[in-house]
C-alpha cells in the first residue's frame, strides 16, 4: 500500500494550466491513481486537501464534496476514517466548516464539544440539531474564579 500526500491528490483533482510544475505533475498523479492497486489517504491529508481546494483553488462546498465523494468511492483507495469523513461532508453541505464538521463527526460519542473561539460553529451545530452539542463555556462549575488564590 502506498500513502498519498495532499499535493498528489490536488494534482489529480485540479487542472492548473497556469502552473508549469502542476502541468508536469498532473499526469504522474493520474498514473499513480489509475495503476496503483492499493493507496492510502490519511485523515490529515483529507483535511488539508479540503483547505487547499477551498482556500487556494476557491472551490465551493459543492465542489469540495464532489471531489471528496469521488475520492471515497475509488476502489483502490483506502481513506482513513471514511465514515467520519462522510458524516463531515453531510455537515459541510449544511453550512458547517469542514474542519468543524470533522471535529463534530469525531465527537459523536460525546455529550458535548467545547470551544472558546467559535460561536458561529456552536450556533450552526445547534441550528442543525447535530450531536454532540457544541458549547462555548463561560464558566465551569468546579473551577475557581480568576481571583481565587
Amino acid at each position: 500500500m502506498i500513502a498519498l500526500d495532499t499535493n498528489i491528490l490536488a494534482r489529480f483533482y485540479v487542472e492548473d494550466p497556469g502552473d508549469p510544475e502542476a502541468a508536469k505533475q498532473r499526469p504522474i498523479a493520474y498514473e499513480i491513481f489509475t495503476t496503483s492497486p492499493s493507496l492510502f489517504v490519511p485523515l490529515t491529508v483529507v483535511l488539508e486537501l479540503e483547505w487547499v481546494l477551498r482556500a487556494f483553488y476557491r472551490f465551493d462546498a459543492a465542489q469540495v464534496t464532489q471531489v471528496m465523494e469521488h475520492l471515497l468511492g475509488l476502489p483502490n483507495v483506502n481513506v482513513e476514517e471514511v465514515d467520519r469523513i462522510a458524516a463531515a461532508l453531510e455537515h459541510l453541505g449544511q453550512g458547517l466548516d469542514f474542519a468543524d464538521a470533522l471535529h463534530l463527526a469525531g465527537s459523536r460519542h460525546c455529550e458535548a464539544l467545547y470551544t472558546f473561539d467559535d460561536r458561529r460553529f456552536a450556533r450552526r451545530a445547534q441550528r442543525l440539531s447535530r450531536r454532540p452539542s457544541v458549547v462555548v463555556p463561560k464558566t465551569f462549575p468546579n473551577l475557581p474564579g480568576p481571583d481565587a488564590t
